[in-house]
């Protein structure tokens, strides 16, 4: 059967174009206000949607993403509410594919196979488990892939061709390539070393390569759209949203409209990549 993932850059293919791949923290800064964001992503030109699973020690995260994901938790957010949230999104939209990017610990202590059950039934496409080897492959890959649920990995500007094919040998839906080396947010890409590192990757894969880390505007965009199959921007909205917030945190619909705002132009960068 073809996944979400699969149709998703089908279209986008069909289109001449690369797909744009957003993320936003579940629950921030609330759980009702983080709800309305994921809804508007769609409307506003992301073509994937990368959900994150508040965890206490996210080890690969900038500081926007980390301080996303204490909002969320300090507003109570969970992971069976993250999924609640994919839940609640499937009822109005069918065909936006859905990413779970978080650790694996969250999805260790709830139980892998009630997980992934509840994942599924939910509406989940994909998962990105940042600290998983593929040398792990047996803890949560292997079952996600039986369950109908791609593995999305990363390779990084690390990631040699002897290395390679162990990154890709289990890896559905798309090769996320992080383009700079540190933690989210905090480079911008050499756009000349992306399109190489995209040339080498896709000579041991059909699979699409989405890049992210460091694309924070309309121009960065475009300029990764030109070489990859997809861009992938999550600091940037999650900075956009935090603006909007007040002294406390609260947020309203102002912070809807920054997002919203944002990714359309993030959006129009993409299309305007390969005209």
């Amino acid at each position: 059967m073809t996944s979400r993932i699969d149709k998703r850059f089908a279209q986008c293919r069909a289109e001449k174009r690369a797909a744009l791949v957003t993320f936003i923290m579940a629950g921030d800064p609330d759980a009702a206000l983080s709800l309305d964001i994921l809804k508007a992503l769609p409307k506003s030109g992301a073509d994937i949607i990368e959900v994150g699973m508040p965890f206490s020690d996210p080890m690969a995260d900038g500081p926007a993403i980390q301080a996303a994901g204490l909002r969320a938790m300090r507003a109570g957010m969970t992971l069976k509410g993250v999924l609640a949230q994919v839940e609640a999104f499937r009822r109005d939209d069918a065909d936006t594919p859905i990413v779970l990017m978080g650790y694996y610990n969250p999805i260790y202590v709830y139980g892998v196979d009630r997980f992934l059950a509840d994942a599924k039934a939910a509406g989940v496409d994909g998962l990105i488990v940042v600290d998983l080897p593929p040398e792990e492959d047996v803890e949560l890959c292997l079952p996600a892939l039986r369950a109908g649920v791609s593995f999305i990995r990363l390779a990084t500007p690390t990631t040699d061709d002897r290395r390679l094919p162990a990154v890709l040998a289990n890896t559905s839906g798309f090769v996320y390539y992080v383009s700079v080396t540190g933690v989210t947010g905090q480079k911008r890409p050499d756009y000349s070393k992306v399109a190489t590192a995209v040339r080498r990757i896709k000579a041991h894969t059909d699979l699409p390569v989405a890049v992210g880390f460091g694309v924070k505007d309309a121009a960065a965009a475009a300029e990764i759209g030109a070489n990859a199959d997809a861009v992938v921007v999550g600091s940037a909205i999650i900075d956009a949203l935090a603006r909007t917030l007040d002294a406390d945190n609260r947020g309203g619909p102002a912070a809807v409209a920054a997002v919203s705002k944002l990714v359309n132009e993030l959006a129009a960068g993409v299309a305007s990549a390969r005209r």
